[in-house]
C-alpha cells in the first residue's frame, strides 16, 4: 500500500528543502557559473536532502518509537522498508539530475556528497562526529553548484553555510534533553553573529541587509534559550536556523555581485517558516 503524500512529506521534511536550492545558488555566484545548469544542480540537491530525511528517519526508527512516536515509521504510517526504498530513490534521482546537468564534473562532487549523506544518516550522526559531519554535507552542496567552473572559487561560502550547518547540527543534539546549560546557547550564537558579520562586511547594502535578517531570525531564536532551556524551545531554535538559512544564501548571493537574485533566494525564508507550522522541519 502507497503511503499518503502527507505523510511522505512529513517523512521527508518537504517544505524545509526550500533551505537547500540557495546552496547551489550561492556557490554558481561564487565561481560565476549560473546559467541553465544551476536549476538542474538545484534539483539534485533537493533529492539528496529528502533522501538524507529519509534515511534519517530509518536509521533512528528504533529510537524514535521512544522518544517520536508520531514519526511516520514509529506511527506505523509508512513501513521502514518503503522508508529506505524512498531514500535509495530519490539519491539515484539525484545523481541522475545532477550528471545531466553538469556531467562529470558535477559528478565529482554529487557522489561523495550523496556518501557524506547516507554516512552520516547511518553512522555519524549519533557520535561527536556527527555536526561536522552534517556541516560537510552543506559544504559539499555549495560546490556542486560551483561544478561547472572552479569549485574552488566557491569555498568560502561552502565554509560559511557549514559553520552556520555545524552550528543548527549541535542544536538538534538537545531537542530531546533540552539545553542544560547556556554555554552551547552563548556558542552557537556567537558564532552566528560572527558568520553575519563576515558576510556583511565589504559587502553591499542588500548583503548587509540580508546577514541582518539572518541574524535576527536565528539569533533571537537562540537568545530564547537563555531564559527558557525547554527541549520545545531548542526545536524552535533549530526549525529558526534551518528557515533562515536562505537569508543567509541570499547574502552570499549577494556578495558576490547578484543582489536581486540574492533577494529572491532570501524570500524562501519568510515562507520556510510559514510551512514550518505546518510540516516540522526537524
Amino acid at each position: 500500500m502507497k503511503a499518503p503524500l502527507r505523510t511522505v512529506v512529513e517523512l521527508v521534511r518537504a517544505p524545509a528543502a526550500l533551505s537547500v536550492p540557495g546552496d547551489v545558488i550561492a556557490g554558481a555566484a561564487a565561481a560565476g557559473t549560473l546559467g541553465r545548469g544551476t536549476a538542474g544542480l538545484a534539483g539534485a540537491s533537493v533529492c539528496f536532502y529528502w533522501a538524507g530525511m529519509a534515511a534519517n528517519d530509518w536509521a533512528d526508527r528504533e529510537l524514535d518509537a521512544v522518544e517520536r512516536p508520531e514519526r511516520p515509521i514509529p506511527s506505523g504510517r509508512i513501513s521502514a522498508p518503503a522508508a529506505l526504498g524512498l531514500a535509495a530513490g530519490l539519491t539515484a534521482t539525484g545523481l541522475a539530475l545532477a550528471a545531466r546537468a553538469g556531467g562529470a564534473r558535477a559528478l565529482a562532487v554529487a557522489v561523495p556528497l550523496a556518501a557524506a549523506v547516507w554516512a552520516y544518516d547511518l553512522r555519524a550522526k549519533n557520535t561527536a562526529a556527527g555536526p561536522a559531519g552534517m556541516a560537510l554535507c552543506r559544504g559539499l552542496d555549495v560546490l556542486l553548484g560551483a561544478t561547472p567552473g572552479d569549485p574552488v572559487r566557491a569555498v568560502p561560502a561552502a565554509l560559511v553555510v557549514a559553520a552556520h550547518t555545524y552550528t543548527v547540527t549541535e542544536l538538534s543534539r538537545r531537542e530531546v534533553a533540552g539545553s542544560s546549560t547556556a554555554a552551547l546557547p552563548a556558542a552557537t550564537l556567537a558564532a552566528t553573529a560572527g558568520l553575519a558579520g563576515a558576510v556583511a562586511a565589504r559587502g553591499t547594502p542588500a548583503t548587509a541587509m540580508l546577514a541582518g535578517e539572518y541574524l535576527t531570525s536565528y539569533g533571537r531564536a537562540q537568545a530564547r534559550l537563555f531564559t527558557d532551556p525547554a527541549p520545545s524551545t531548542v526545536r524552535g531554535a533549530v526549525g529558526a536556523g534551518i528557515t533562515a538559512l536562505p537569508a543567509l544564501q541570499g547574502a552570499l548571493t549577494a556578495r558576490a555581485g547578484r543582489a536581486w537574485l540574492g533577494v529572491a533566494v532570501a524570500a524562501a525564508a519568510p515562507l520556510g517558516r510559514l510551512l514550518a507550522r505546518k510540516v516540522s522541519p526537524t
